[in-house]
């Protein structure tokens, strides 16, 4: 399943997937838009709305009824950069960049509304990215070199 897989490969081979979806469009704005206030420049990586899809898929995946306040928290960051002498704050990321990714994966019917608040993982999605995750090839540890 997702958890038995590292966060980093299950992210990249989801975005591929994502990439591949007819359906999926990303924002016209995508190349000039902010991540969050606390950023100085829109992301260097083209495919940056994949892999933040993604992302948000994995963590609604493994959280259920999770919803766009606490992915902002997440996806937040320091706010220390260019204030001078002044102290760093924490702020949110884009509520708007979250949004609609949630839409798209709803669209693709990865993501449903939860009754409660929040959002969760439909069968098909759970069955999708479980298939995803057993496509990852597993690393190969190798203990006992000292």
């Amino acid at each position: 399943s997702v958890k038995d897989v590292p966060a980093a490969d299950f992210i990249k081979a989801a975005a591929e997937f994502l990439k591949r979806q007819p359906k999926f469009d990303v924002p016209k704005y995508h190349d000039i838009v902010k991540t969050a206030v606390a950023k100085e420049f829109a992301p260097y990586d083209e495919d940056w709305f994949y892999i933040r899809s993604a992302s948000i898929m994995r963590k609604v995946y493994l959280r259920k009824g999770t919803g766009v306040g606490a992915l902002k928290k997440w996806y937040g960051g320091s706010n220390g950069t260019h204030r001078g002498t002044r102290k760093a704050h924490f702020s949110t990321a884009s509520g708007a960049i979250i949004r609609k990714a949630m839409l798209e994966l709803e669209k693709l019917e990865l993501m449903t509304h939860c009754s409660d608040g929040g959002r969760l993982i439909t069968s098909k999605g759970r069955a999708e990215m479980d298939r995803i995750a057993g496509n990852i090839q597993p690393s190969v540890v190798v203990e006992g070199l000292h």
